[in-house]
């Protein structure tokens, strides 16, 4: 179950709740012992993560593993707090709390984390480190770099037509999967919403995107046109 730390949060938490349950029951269901009674103990941080970064960030949670089970180096077996599985890359996440096991790690642990991290990399993962302190305090830091590492490795490549603000709103898009609002695109790239409704009408011009939902008076979502949506 995720907690609530704010009255801020109780809206996303509601929406997240019920994704969240049904994807931690598969977590559950796919791992070892290890792996359950890992997902089993307070994940604080890793929770607020989901909350406060990666479900506004993304707002699904498919590919994503938490607790991922890989091999170590030392042959032995470690734990990822999540894995990002979306062909062709594999993407580890981890969250860093500045507490005792970081103050106190000597000389070998240090090491030993370096070279544990070293061998993810030898081993084709794409490795990403937040720290608590960040997610905490500044979520749409990380959200934004969640949106632009993903829209670089999984989005289509934009022809020159298309202003940079408009590549990003194509790369988020396609991200999301969803229809998105110039609300939407307002709070992406901090800008007015009367300025993101001028980019979608011109990306709908240039056939990247096409209207989902609208009233009599105005298009209210803008969605990928079917071949722009090839991922």
């Amino acid at each position: 179950m995720l907690f609530l730390f704010s009255k801020g949060v109780i809206i996303l938490v509601k929406v997240l709740e019920a994704p969240y349950e049904q994807w931690l029951q598969a977590q559950l269901q796919s791992g070892g012992s290890e792996r359950r009674r890992r997902l089993s103990e307070e994940r604080h941080a890793e929770e607020l993560f989901l909350r406060q970064v990666w479900w506004p960030a993304i707002g699904q949670l498919d590919h994503l593993h938490a607790e991922y089970e890989v091999d170590d180096y030392k042959d032995g077996q470690r734990f990822l707090d999540y894995a990002y599985l979306r062909k062709p890359y594999k993407v580890c996440i981890e969250i860093d709390g500045y507490g005792p096991h970081f103050r106190d790690a000597d000389r070998r642990q240090f090491a030993d984390n370096l070279m544990r991290q070293n061998h993810l990399i030898l081993d084709g993962w794409l490795v990403i480190r937040f720290s608590y302190d960040d997610i905490k305090s500044k979520p749409r830091q990380c959200q934004q770099f969640l949106q632009q590492l993903f829209g670089k490795l999984y989005s289509l490549t934009p022809d020159t037509k298309l202003s940079l603000q408009q590549k990003e709103i194509l790369r988020y898009i396609q991200l999301v999967r969803k229809p998105v609002t110039p609300k939407d695109i307002s709070q992406l790239l901090s800008i007015s919403s009367k300025y993101a409704r001028k980019l979608l009408i011109e990306m709908v011009s240039l056939n990247y995107l096409q209207p989902a939902n609208t009233t009599v008076h105005r298009v209210r979502t803008y969605k990928l046109q079917t071949a722009a949506s090839r991922l």
